[in-house]
């Protein structure tokens, strides 16, 4: 499919992971993409993995979602290399540390709420004023399964990630009659670099993630993409305010 021939896309956490897949899946679709992450070497090799799919139009950008400047710096370059802005998936996120409400200190929190929740917040706010200047576009950000139930010992990103759907509809209900859609996913357990960390080669925390999903697997960072890059889609074009779960049903249970 080349339905985003011609657009432009910011991934924001594109090194790795879910931002990676998600900026291969914009490109296989036709866009021009942006890779944003602190990660300098792995973001540089989503340029190249973009590439070697037969898209030359991609770039990469340094880019810090918890300072205002950066991420206008971001936005900016997105603009000047390819002349207009029409997509975003705001991806850029920690885990957190697990500890109880009790013993979260505040270092823990205020760094799990800057990256995800106000990083999310700084890239709306600088993207959206130049998706109004290209008449429009849609922006997803990921959010989590933690953003729609709680679990014990992760307060700060569970709070994070509720909080990243509540912005999600404000901003939704605020523009989606100036032609920009806002909506999040929330993926259920995804093999990521920043799962499979976490995991630590432990068998019994791998078992228990993997179990805990009703298909008995944890998901692939395409999955999760192929969800967003829909949302940022004309397919989905009465589709707003959504925070849409990729878990194979686990908030269902």
């Amino acid at each position: 499919m080349n339905d985003m021939e011609g657009r432009v896309a910011i991934v924001t956490g594109g090194a790795t992971g879910i931002g990676r897949a998600s900026a291969l899946a914009f490109a296989r679709r036709g866009a021009r993409v942006v890779i944003a992450d602190v990660n300098d070497d792995d973001g540089a090799e989503t340029v190249k993995l973009v590439q070697a799919e037969g898209r030359t139009d991609a770039t990469y950008v340094h880019t810090d979602v918890t300072d205002s400047n950066s991420v206008a710096a971001m936005v900016d370059a997105a603009v000047e290399a390819f002349g207009r802005l029409d997509f975003a998936h705001n991806n850029a996120g920690m885990s957190g540390v697990a500890a109880g409400v009790v013993e979260c200190t505040e270092e823990q929190w205020n760094r799990t709420l800057a990256l995800n929740l106000t990083g999310v917040w700084l890239c709306m706010k600088h993207e959206i004023p130049r998706m109004l200047e290209s008449g429009g576009g849609a922006i997803v950000n990921t959010s989590s399964g933690a953003g729609l139930v709680g679990f014990a010992a992760l307060p700060a990103y569970v709070a994070s990630k509720h909080g990243v759907v509540g912005l999600t509809k404000s901003a939704a209900l605020e523009f989606v009659r100036q032609g920009i859609r806002v909506n999040a996913i929330c993926p259920g357990t995804t093999r990521t670099p920043m799962i499979e960390a976490y995991i630590g080669g432990d068998a019994g925390i791998e078992k228990m993630m993997t179990m805990a999903s009703p298909l008995g697997r944890m998901a692939t960072p395409d999955e999760m993409a192929e969800a967003a890059v829909w949302l940022c889609s004309d397919a989905a074009s009465f589709v707003n305010g959504v925070a849409l779960p990729v878990d194979a049903g686990a908030v269902a249970q």
